[in-house]
């Protein structure tokens, strides 16, 4: 999840608040790549969760990565909570689920070499003190219990305020792992038609990166929990986002949607003061409870617009939001999908195409569907598997017009980081699929087998 974030001085204008996003307007030239992985930690002889503190533990793990590997600390109350390298950093999910957040990058290529010399490097830490890492969309044995709540301000406010609003948030806290990917706009238009296109193919993402069946020990009855968990998170900071296919639809739009959406916390001084439930537009007034007589900067506008949850996520940038986390071709291939369809116009025209005449009805059903069916969802005569090898056609069209090479000029361009989703559209079978087969078979149901054959 988000760190602190650096937006600006005072709001003394509503105006601001859109024109805040705006400024991520950038030529095409100037667009961007960055990718964030998510992974679970576990001691190899006990397959237990790691604690934040230990002789086996996130804290030792963040110790290894600054020490062996030049990262710099951060820290937050005297704890060692992330690391910070080249526009790179490493933070924590709740639940000591491990991120990479990656640098702005220009081609699939370097985010690629990005995650491998970052698996490397935690396998180097990981590898001294008897620890494993593994990707998947859900945490398949480990109760809440189990996993420690890492010690920062902001989780200890999500967690006090998750249990009043839904009945997951807890579980996506602790329990849950995503790899995604923000793509960079041109103009406000742009973002409309890339929010659009975002939204209504993220059951297709979803399905394709299905990698949560397990829960607990044993098989759920989804492909990926993870999306179905997000869907009783939190009403009003979550979905599909209806509103962003109405007429008018902008960036001020998007500014009075997130001012709707209910605040956690006000970042002072190195500190989260609690302003759950409270309105960031009484904090406009000067009127939050949180910090009576105040009003805001825009940083704390940036630090709010992190707060919500949505399926595809505008901030400066567009956030790309449903998929579970995965094995390492699976890191590479959700910005390859993703850059494939965004940053090439034809592409994106074809893909707003494939989607332009579903309802809000239709967009909702693919999205629970996918959680539970993957490739095989079907809602309203729109088969996934279809809609899956159209839009997957679309990125490998786009990637090769990009013409990105690498490896010196070898490989002409970006399209064989689609090989995994390719495999899976060819089969009908996702990770979750691949899983459950060896769980049904070779495993013979002994689902500790996961982390020998499908950790980093």
């Amino acid at each position: 999840m988000s760190i602190p974030q650096s937006g600006g001085g005072p709001i003394e204008r509503h105006e601001q608040l859109a024109e805040y996003l705006a400024a991520g307007c950038k030529p095409k030239d100037q667009w961007r790549i960055g990718t964030e992985h998510e992974k679970f930690g576990y001691c190899k002889d006990t397959h237990k969760p790691l604690p934040y503190e230990g002789e086996r533990s996130i804290r030792v793990m963040l110790e290894g990565l600054r020490d062996r590997h030049g990262w710099a600390p951060v820290e937050e109350g005297g704890k060692l909570i992330g690391l910070e390298k080249d526009g790179a950093n490493v933070s924590l999910e709740p639940g000591g689920q491990l991120e990479l957040s990656g640098a702005p990058v220009e081609t699939i290529h370097e985010t690629c070499d990005e995650v491998n010399s970052h698996l490397r490097e935690v396998k180097d830490v990981a590898d001294r003190i008897g620890v494993g890492f593994i990707g998947l969309g859900a945490a398949p044995e480990w109760t809440h219990e189990q996993m420690d709540l890492m010690p920062k301000g902001r989780y200890k406010l999500m967690n006090d305020y998750m249990g009043r609003v839904g009945t997951m948030g807890r579980i996506m806290m602790r329990r849950t792992c995503t790899v995604q990917v923000n793509l960079d706009f041109g103009s406000e238009a742009d973002m409309v038609r890339k929010m659009r296109v975002a939204l209504a193919l993220q059951p297709v993402a979803t399905a394709l990166f299905a990698n949560s069946p397990f829960f607990e020990g044993k098989p759920n009855g989804y492909k990926s929990l993870r999306s179905r968990v997000w869907r009783d998170l939190d009403a009003s900071r979550t979905g599909m986002l209806p509103f962003v296919f109405d007429e008018g639809f902008g960036f001020e739009a998007w500014a009075e949607y997130a001012l709707d959406v209910p605040m956690y916390f006000v970042y002072r001084d190195g500190k989260y003061i609690d302003a759950l439930g409270q309105s960031f537009r009484d904090f406009l007034a000067g009127k939050l409870p949180a910090l009576p007589g105040e009003t805001p900067t825009l940083s704390d506008w940036a630090d709010h617009l992190t707060t919500a949850f949505p399926e595809a996520r505008m901030k400066k940038f567009i956030e790309m939001r449903g998929a579970d986390g995965g094995p390492w071709r699976r890191l590479c291939a959700l910005p390859a999908f993703w850059v494939g369809l965004m940053y090439d116009q034809a592409a994106l025209d074809g893909a707003w195409d494939v989607v332009k005449g579903w309802t809000a009805a239709q967009r909702d059903g693919l999205r629970v569907a996918a959680s539970i069916e993957g490739l095989q969802a079907e809602v309203q005569g729109i088969r996934m598997h279809d809609v899956a090898r159209e839009v997957l056609a679309l990125s490998e069209a786009g990637l090769k017009a990009r013409a990105r090479p690498g490896a010196g000029g070898l490989v002409p361009d970006e399209t064989h980081f689609l090989n995994a989703l390719k495999d899976s559209v060819e089969s009908g079978k996702t990770p979750a699929d691949e899983l459950l087969d060896a769980y049904h078979g070779p495993w013979g149901g002994d689902l500790s087998r996961i982390y020998a054959d499908f950790s980093y």
